[in-house]
């Protein structure tokens, strides 16, 4: 299989790259490398993936998907099966300082990536949603079936731009597409600005960790391999029409045409003082808490129904939060050089 992955120096491109190419794939990898976070951790995914026993498999752009021509170059190229599509201006907070970056990366990015797939007869375009988009809705668990359609800030709302974006070309064009709604994705290889990276930090500083909303509201983390397994399974199932799709009572989940919408969650969330729990056992240390009020669109709670994703795939997510906050936990010790106490 020949696959595009987008974002692929990112911590869930990185990560999908690497199992794309352990399994066999040719894997073409495009990033910008912006410094949103320091690109030295970037660029030190790119060179695990570089030295990957399967690497003559890899070749990587350094590409801003808002460029039309920097993309259009990519797929003059190469020949695509597949696009999965990770890359994006991630980070709830830093969309209500910066939203034209969510606006350049999110939609111009992606219009661009639709057009590409759509002159070159991409057998299926995958691509990453995010939990944020059910924003408002408090139904529990969230389900696909249930509207979502008040995000509660702008980096949720770019990216149900783009479920309905990939609507249009689906319906239009006939390309199958599917996007995935992570739920709180986390492990070795994370995001310096995400939660886990900033305690375990912190904590191994002796410096406070700002626990918003009293540690009281709920995730339901998702750990990396979990994560990658759906997004690949899901690839290689390309979207089919809904032949019982009603167009009187549409299903936001489906149509008819070659589109879905697919949670990738634990279906099992955790508090996020037992999450806090959770990491001051992996590093024998006790966190210094710096109790905060809920920020501005943050959700209080957050819990993935997987029940489409295991009817299409055969597959949910099992890792527990213990056993992937150690994973975490040692990757980090080892990457920025920390001895162990004992």
């Amino acid at each position: 299989m020949r696959v595009l992955v987008t974002g692929a120096a990112g911590f869930i491109g990185y990560h999908t790259s690497l199992y794309l190419l352990n399994r066999g794939d040719k894997v073409i990898g495009i990033d910008s490398l912006n410094d949103y976070y320091d690109p030295s951790l970037k660029e030190a995914r790119l060179e695990e993936l570089k030295n990957n026993p399967n690497s003559n498999h890899f070749k990587f752009y350094k590409v801003n998907l808002a460029n039309p021509v920097e993309l259009e170059n990519i797929f003059a190229q190469h020949s695509f099966d597949r696009v999965i599509h990770l890359a994006a201006q991630a980070g709830v907070r830093y969309s209500l300082e910066n939203p034209l970056a969510y606006v350049e990366s999110n939609i111009n990015g992606f219009v661009n990536l639709l057009e590409e797939c759509r002159h070159n007869s991409i057998e299926h375009l995958t691509y990453a949603s995010t939990s944020s988009v059910y924003g408002a809705n408090t139904t529990m668990p969230f389900s696909e079936l249930n509207g979502a359609d008040h995000p509660l800030q702008f980096y949720a709302a770019t990216k149900k731009a783009n479920e309905l974006m990939a609507h249009s070309y689906s319906h239009l064009y006939k390309m199958p597409t599917s996007g995935l709604r992570f739920f709180t994705v986390y492990g070795p290889w994370g995001r310096p600005d995400m939660a886990l990276f900033l305690f375990t930090k912190n904590i191994l500083e002796g410096k406070p960790i700002q626990v918003f909303n009293n540690g009281n509201h709920t995730r339901d983390f998702t750990y990396i391999d979990d994560i990658v397994e759906g997004v690949v399974r899901v690839s290689d199932i390309p979207a089919k029409i809904n032949p019982k799709w009603d167009s009187f009572k549409p299903s936001p989940a489906s149509s008819n045409c070659p589109y879905q919408i697919l949670n990738i969650g634990n279906n099992s969330p955790v508090k996020l003082s037992e999450y806090i729990e959770a990491i001051e056992d992996s590093l024998g240390m006790k966190a210094i808490q710096e109790k905060l009020p809920l920020q501005e669109g943050d959700v209080p709670d957050t819990y993935a129904d997987v029940s489409a994703l295991m009817n299409l795939s055969g597959y949910k997510p099992t890792t527990t939060v213990q056993q992937g906050v150690h994973n975490f936990v040692q990757w980090f010790k080892d990457y920025y050089k920390i001895k162990n106490d004992d």
